[in-house]
């Protein structure tokens, strides 16, 4: 039995949009990572993936049984500029399997050397990023956000130069599709408008199958791909995650979060808040991610209107122009939907209010927190106690920052009545409503001071921290007081400094 059953339907159905290329050989691999788990769902034959035979194909040394190695290309706005020529420019699709479930799963490597879309870059990466990708992907999948996976990462052997020289690896990841807005750019940059056809009849046919063949389907696809993203991107808000570089060739048409590089988790609310050192006008800021989602989507339209209206039939061009709008100024909607629903969950209601009398409780809160500098994830934790009637943790957490009382009183009477017109409608017991809250508000995620150590110590040969660590960001709702210390913000002056990077 192969270890990896692949069927590569990308390689066999879009020709042009690839270049066929082979990993670089590295002079010793060993395996850093496997996501053993993983490995499980997706149907992999485990013991041909473990040791030294997993680490020679995971460093890319090895190509399995059936792989046929490939650079996809793409184009994509990277903080707004168009580049009409990006690509995999250290990456390799290695192919496609079926997991036990019927869903099929790309499986590609990251690091792996130079491709003819690398751009005078070396085509490899270092230990640190790659492990990064590791604790920020698996904690978003325990979390339940949509996300690519790491499925292994094995060191090289090697220096990568960067800012200095350091451990080199190679990333494997999994994930639904590599297709991004970006590929769909490609081919209208180009003018190759029956490749871009057949590139949304394949984007269709693996993601929205109920739309093979039917009329409408290009706009059909354009309002599910934004329904999906307004999901996704609802969530991220809803954690307080900041993707760092959301370029229209980082959003998939999956609608999985893909590309854990200059990304990190918000400590202290504030809409403002980068953390990426090439963000400096904070285009990709906590608070605009919904509005880039937005703006990504419209270039996506922008791909798809020349394969429904010739541009030389002015009506029907008008006619399109307005449906592929009315699906983007959808989006808002659907993103506030998900995001109001998402944020009752975690302030324990129902939907028995108006929309916009929960929306206004909500932005409440979120000032508060906001003008008192506090916590965004425990501050949304500790309200599972104070409906409990043990107001102490939240008040605790306010400590010093504490500076209106009144204003948290005021707001935490409100939202008391707000739950009391729930329990009219259906009662539930305060500790059933604060078990539901804690199984949407987590006490641990990445944060940036603990995933900076456990990624220092593995650069220096020592990978417990990470193994500890990321064990914790697996267990995200747990009320386990072993996982206290990873529930700890980091100081205030060591996260106004943090900065984060390009690196994977």
């Amino acid at each position: 039995m192969p270890a990896f059953a692949f069927d590569n339907t990308y390689a066999r159905e879009l020709p042009g949009l690839y270049t066929a290329w082979q990993p670089a050989r590295v002079p010793a691999p060993q395996l850093l990572y496997f996501n053993a788990a993983l490995a499980a769902e997706l149907g992999l034959e485990l013991a041909a993936l473990q040791g030294e035979a997993g680490a020679a194909v995971f460093a890319g040394n090895v190509l399995p049984e059936g792989a046929e190695p490939l650079a996809q290309a793409y184009a994509g706005h990277q903080f707004g500029g168009f580049s009409p020529r990006l690509g995999d420019g250290r990456a390799l699709l290695l192919g496609e399997v079926v997991d036990p479930r019927g869903q099929r799963r790309d499986i590609a490597l990251k690091g792996s050397g130079r491709t003819p879309y690398s751009r005078g870059g070396d085509g490899k990466a270092a230990v640190g990023p790659m492990l990064r990708e590791v604790l920020i992907g698996e904690a978003m999948h325990a979390l339940g956000i949509p996300t690519t996976r790491a499925l292994a990462v094995a060191a090289t052997g090697e220096r990568v130069l960067r800012e200095r020289p350091w451990p080199g690896a190679v990333l494997t990841r999994a994930a639904a599709s590599h297709l991004r807005v970006g590929t769909f750019q490609f081919f209208l940059a180009e003018g190759e408008l029956v490749k871009l056809r057949q590139l949304l009849d394949y984007a269709i046919a693996r993601h929205d199958p109920a739309l093979a063949g039917t009329p409408g389907r290009e706009m059909a696809f354009l309002r599910a791909v934004a329904q999906r993203q307004a999901q996704l991107i609802a969530q991220w808000m809803n954690v307080g995650f900041i993707h760092g570089v959301m370029n229209t060739d980082n959003m998939t048409i999956s609608g999985e979060t893909i590309d854990y590089g200059p990304c990190a988790f918000m400590e202290a609310y504030s809409p403002d808040t980068v953390f990426s050192s090439i963000d400096h006008g904070g285009r990709y800021a906590y608070g605009n991610q919904p509005g880039i989602a937005r703006w990504n989507l419209a270039r996506l339209a922008e791909t798809l209107l020349p394969l429904v209206a010739d541009e030389n039939d002015e009506a029907a061009v008008q006619r399109v122009v307005a449906e592929a709008t009315a699906v983007i100024d959808g989006f808002p909607v659907w993103y506030a939907q998900a995001l109001l629903q998402g944020q009752r969950a975690k302030l324990g209601l129902l939907a028995t209010a108006d929309d916009e009398e929960d929306g206004r409780l909500v932005d409440a809160w979120l000032a508060l927190l906001q003008n008192q500098a506090v916590d965004f994830t425990l501050a949304w934790r500790l309200l599972a106690d104070v409906a409990e009637g043990q107001p102490e943790p939240l008040f605790a957490l306010f400590g010093d920052l504490f500076r209106d009382r009144a204003a948290l009183d005021a707001w935490l009477q409100q939202w008391q009545a707000r739950l009391a017109q729930d329990n009219a409608a259906s009662p539930l017991p305060p500790a059933e409503r604060a078990a539901a809250m804690r199984r949407v508000n987590p006490w641990v995620i990445p944060r940036n001071h603990q995933v900076e150590a456990a990624l220092a110590a593995a650069t220096d040969g020592d990978m417990a921290p990470f193994h500890t660590l990321l064990a914790a960001l697996q267990r995200p709702f747990d009320s386990d007081p072993a996982l206290a210390p990873y529930a700890v913000p980091a100081p205030p002056a060591e996260t106004a400094a943090y900065q984060t990077f390009c690196g994977t």
